[in-house]
């Protein structure tokens, strides 16, 4: 009975009418060589990934595929050396309604009692490995997306109720409100001035597997806003988003360092920090070389960061870390050099304290 629904919705999901005519124009385009291959390859990767269906058969997967929340599902995966991917919530719950088992030709994956916040993309693929290293065979993946559909949740669940979302120019940016039903009506909302966000499916679109997505974002799109979803009952409201707008120059860390004194006496506590700016989600990584390093003299390190907001909507992350010397004596004396790396590349600072 619960599969009946999801079989008459299946022709209405505009994410499906999307992706399936993806499949269909592979097909017909046989005689050049190139996409004989392609297409191939694609069925091969995708025939790796099946579920078992209710009727106890093993079927291959679509792109997408919708159940009711509360099935239980298993997934199966060719390989003997197989990783899977799937909604990371469940591996920060460490979720024991998910099971996970390597056999001689297959992985299989079980979600027991599925909730509506298990939708997300599952997704396997073999591992190649030679001694103790290990890399992902890219001619040999498979993925879907589920919808474990709720009429009582329509978009999917966040542990939290407000969530923040940067506007950085040179990216796009995502409000993430997924819906469960893909059929849903989902439209944006501005708090203030209280009004719908147009939707010119150019600058803002909505993917059902994301949520609406910013192409081009603007300081203009700054502010709160939440979703609006409808189907076959009352509309449901979203979590609110925070977009701010964040304006920080792409590239490896704009780094300072400063010491509490360029001349320090002995027994006297110096401390040497060294200060990011940057964008409010890219993390920073610290390295140190002082002096006594090799000496292994000991020495406390903190790193830490905060949020600040510089007016007109602008964000920035200050990320710091922190090196202290108690007792300081003449070994101390040298070269403090701080290296900062974040994924752009490192920025390397340093400055000298002497010995009074």
């Amino acid at each position: 009975v619960t599969g009946q629904p999801a079989k008459g919705k299946r022709p209405k999901e505009p994410g499906e009418n999307k992706i399936k005519p993806v499949n269909k124009k592979v097909k017909p385009k046989i005689p050049r060589v190139k996409e004989r291959e392609s297409a191939d390859s694609s069925s091969k990767s995708q025939s790796l990934l099946t579920w078992m269906t209710d009727k106890g058969h093993f079927q291959k997967l679509a792109a997408t595929l919708s159940l009711s929340a509360g099935q239980s599902i298993e997934l199966r995966c060719k390989g003997s050396n197989v990783t899977w991917n799937y909604p990371s919530y469940l591996d920060t719950f460490k979720d024991s309604r998910l099971s996970i088992k390597q056999l001689d030709r297959y992985s299989q994956l079980i979600l027991a009692n599925s909730t509506a916040a298990d939708t997300g993309e599952y997704s396997c693929w073999l591992q190649l490995c030679s001694g103790n290293k290990c890399r992902k065979d890219e001619t040999k993946t498979g993925s879907t997306y589920i919808f474990f559909t709720d009429k009582e949740e329509l978009f999917v669940p966040t542990p939290s109720y407000f969530e923040i979302v940067y506007l950085n120019p040179d990216k796009p940016a995502v409000v993430p409100c997924r819906v469960t039903t893909p059929s849903a009506k989902v439209t944006l909302h501005r708090e203030f001035p209280a009004e719908e966000i147009e939707i010119d499916g150019t600058d803002i679109m909505y993917d059902v597997k994301k949520g609406f997505v910013y192409q081009h974002p603007t300081s203009d799109h700054k502010g709160i806003v939440y979703c609006k979803a409808e189907s076959e009952g009352a509309p449901q409201i979203s979590i609110k988003y925070h977009l701010l707008y964040v304006e920080v120059p792409k590239g490896p860390p704009s780094t300072t360092i400063t010491a509490s004194s360029s001349r320090a006496g002995g027994g006297d506590s110096v401390h040497v920090s060294c200060t990011v700016l940057g964008e409010p989600d890219v993390d920073v990584n610290f390295r140190w070389q002082y002096p006594g390093q090799e000496s292994e003299r000991p020495v406390i390190i903190q790193n830490f960061w905060r949020l600040i907001n510089r007016g007109t909507g602008h964000t920035t992350r200050i990320s710091k870390s922190v090196l202290v010397v108690e007792d300081f004596e003449a070994g101390d004396a040298g070269n403090y050099v701080c290296v900062a790396q974040n994924l752009e590349g490192e920025t390397i600072v340093a400055t000298k304290i002497e010995l009074k």
